[in-house]
């Protein structure tokens, strides 16, 4: 079935229209723990389409970190629509709200648009480098390719997440969808994008890489 989740997961209208930046400060963290702030840069899975804002992946993520008793602020940075290449351009911007921490998980609709995985890579790597020298920490979120694009393509593609993680040594999550896609109970009728309960899977899912991400930084304790 991974064919078929990673086709779905990636038939990505992912958001056709340039959406507006969506910043949604959870009110639990946002005064509390300006030592702790975390952005979440992403597309239509992290700006939430289709779905409340409360229930959208970040403000899931929010709720999970305070019922783990982790102060840290939370900052919905996801645009329907946007790639590596979106992020990338918007990325200063972004920074000037002076994050501790970036989750960035772009990728998907480059992907959808069979764009060169060589220039996705140097976006990735050129939005690593630009965080790495604000001194802000990173967990990069992959993405697969759908499978008409082909095998080479397909591979050349994870494996451009994976190699900008490693020369960087940032913590990495191989699939943002891992579990939701393609599973129909855990998707919108649109078959793409996650229903609340895919949102709380995708929750569960990067939880382990997520906890240890933030207690490798001295945010949360082991």
């Amino acid at each position: 079935m991974l064919s078929r989740a990673v086709c779905v997961c990636l038939a990505l209208q992912l958001g056709a229209s340039a959406g507006v930046l969506n910043r949604w400060d959870v009110a639990q963290g946002a005064v509390a723990a300006e030592s702790c702030r975390i952005t979440f840069l992403g597309d239509s899975l992290t700006a939430g389409f289709g779905l409340p804002d409360e229930a959208s992946w970040p403000a899931r993520m929010a709720d999970r970190l305070a019922a783990e008793d982790i102060p840290c602020a939370v900052v919905n940075a996801g645009v329907s629509g946007d790639t590596t290449a979106g992020g990338r351009a918007r990325l200063g911007w972004l920074l000037a709200e002076q994050p501790t921490h970036v989750v960035l998980a772009l990728g998907a609709n480059d992907g959808l648009r069979a764009l060169p995985v060589d220039d996705m890579a140097d976006n990735l790597d050129a939005m690593l480098t630009e965080l790495a020298a604000a001194d802000v920490t990173v967990l990069l979120a992959g993405m697969l390719a759908p499978p008409n694009l082909g095998e080479d393509y397909g591979r050349r593609f994870a494996d451009a997440f994976e190699d900008v993680a490693a020369h960087h040594d940032v913590a990495f999550y191989p699939f943002l969808l891992d579990g939701v896609a393609g599973d129909p109970a855990l998707n919108q009728p649109d078959g793409i994008h996650p229903n609340p309960r895919g949102v709380e899977v995708m929750v569960e899912r990067i939880w382990p890489t997520f906890g240890a991400w933030l207690e490798a930084t001295g945010v949360a304790d082991g």
